[in-house]
């Protein structure tokens, strides 16, 4: 009986995720009709927060300052740094390229608190003076992001509907060719934008990312608290996840745009990868506290979206345990079986798990075709099959995110370079 109450669970909660996924594939086939305004004349803002980033700075602000666009620049935030992360930013474009340097106490703090300091020197600095906030957009790039060259050009026009606050590009990992795992993480990130962030567009519950998100300034400046000082981002571990929901709140409306990307360091180690998500995790945890405000002033179809996105590490958690939930199934009825003397195990024990946990890998292999067309179709379904034990990573991500948040180790855990 025990046994059959797990397998229930079990495949309740995987019917539930999957008519979830359904949905959101169906939705984002849909085509957004954009809302425009009149052109404007903007400035671009960079922003790189970096703590010992000289193995890519150097790449990532070349890729900045050749940009095909005319106006805008790029702030370098060395937070702290004990390599030679200042003096990459220093021999870079001086008409393009800033620094700002951080010390310690007030330094390494988290991602949230440098990108606070990096507006405030912007705004002390008078590089934003005569510029409209609603004409200047702030985006962020991490030090290892390659930023595409035509990203400008493809984010500028959602920012003509002045309703919108942030435009999110797609994320892809530059060294996916580098092993199995590499690839992995890239269909993760084109899977996550080309169909739930897409589908958000249309429910309007679109999330922001830590790298690639593009921000209206005045946007932003809506965030600050009265009488308060600091800046539009949180000291949560996933500040960006954090803003979105905020701007959303605010009745801003964020955008995902597919037409470009950024492109970040895939992490080649299993154990950095797991840390790197137990970050994260840690980081969904702490968002529970938005909850309150996503209730009180969040469209009702943004908001169900959004609870069930806060609600994702529970989720995990509890998804971790179908899979020892399905053994004891299994053990369960051999156990059966021999006490019967008969075979109580049918071909549906093997049809119906693959069927489901595997459907969804043909909607992501298909998805992942479009950007690797070299890849062929047969090949991206069958590395989408093995995407699918991929995300057992976030069990032992999840649980271990859950043990430092229980144990109050607040850290940001940044993941190394290579």
């Amino acid at each position: 009986m025990t046994s059959e109450v797990l397998l229930g669970s079990a495949i309740a909660i995987i019917v539930m995720a999957g008519c979830y996924n359904t949905t959101m594939f169906l939705l984002s086939r849909r085509r957004i009709r954009r809302v425009r305004g009149p052109r404007r004349k903007r400035l671009y803002v960079f922003l790189l927060a970096c703590l010992n980033e000289e193995k890519v700075l150097a790449e990532s602000l070349a890729r900045i300052t050749a940009l095909p666009a005319g106006n805008f620049l790029a702030l370098v935030i060395d937070d702290a740094s004990d390599d030679g992360t200042a003096d990459i930013a220093r021999a870079a474009d001086p008409d393009r390229v800033r620094l700002l340097q951080r010390t310690l106490p007030n330094a390494r703090r988290g991602k949230g608190a440098a990108l606070n300091a990096g507006i405030h020197h912007l705004r002390e600095s008078g590089l934003m003076d005569g510029y409209d906030p609603h004409d200047v957009i702030v985006c962020v790039v991490d030090a290892d992001g390659r930023l595409d060259e035509h990203v400008v050009q493809s984010v500028d026009p959602f920012f003509d509907n002045p309703g919108v606050g942030a435009t999110q590009v797609g994320v892809r990992m530059y060294n996916r060719h580098q092993g199995l795992l590499a690839r992995l993480q890239d269909m993760e990130f084109v899977i996550y934008g080309d169909i739930f962030q897409c589908a958000r567009r249309y429910i309007g519950s679109v999330g922001m990312g830590g790298n690639g998100q593009f921000m209206r300034l005045a946007a932003l400046d809506s965030l600050a608290v009265p009488g308060q000082e600091g800046g539009p981002w949180s000291d949560s571990l996933t500040e960006d996840l954090d803003l979105g929901v905020r701007l959303i709140a605010r009745g801003w409306t964020n955008q995902h745009c597919t037409a470009a990307a950024v492109s970040q360091q895939a992490v080649l180690d299993v154990r950095r990868l797991v840390r790197q998500r137990s970050r994260w995790f840690q980081g969904h945890l702490q968002s529970a506290g938005l909850v309150p405000l996503i209730l009180r002033s969040v469209p009702t179809r943004a908001a169900v979206d959004l609870l069930y996105h806060l609600s994702s590490p529970v989720l995990i958690l509890l998804t971790s345990l179908l899979p020892l939930s399905f053994l004891v199934a299994v053990a369960g009825t051999v156990i059966g079986s021999v006490q019967a003397g008969r075979p109580l195990i049918t071909p549906m024990w093997i049809i119906g798990p693959y069927v489901l946990s595997f459907t969804a890998a043909y909607a992501y292999g298909f998805v992942y075709r479009r950007r690797e067309r070299g890849l062929g179709l047969v090949r991206s379904i069958l590395l989408s099959h093995v995407f699918v034990f991929y995300g057992y990573i976030w069990f032992a991500a999840g649980w271990w995110g859950l043990w430092r948040m229980l144990t109050g180790k607040q850290t940001w855990l940044k993941t190394a370079r290579t």
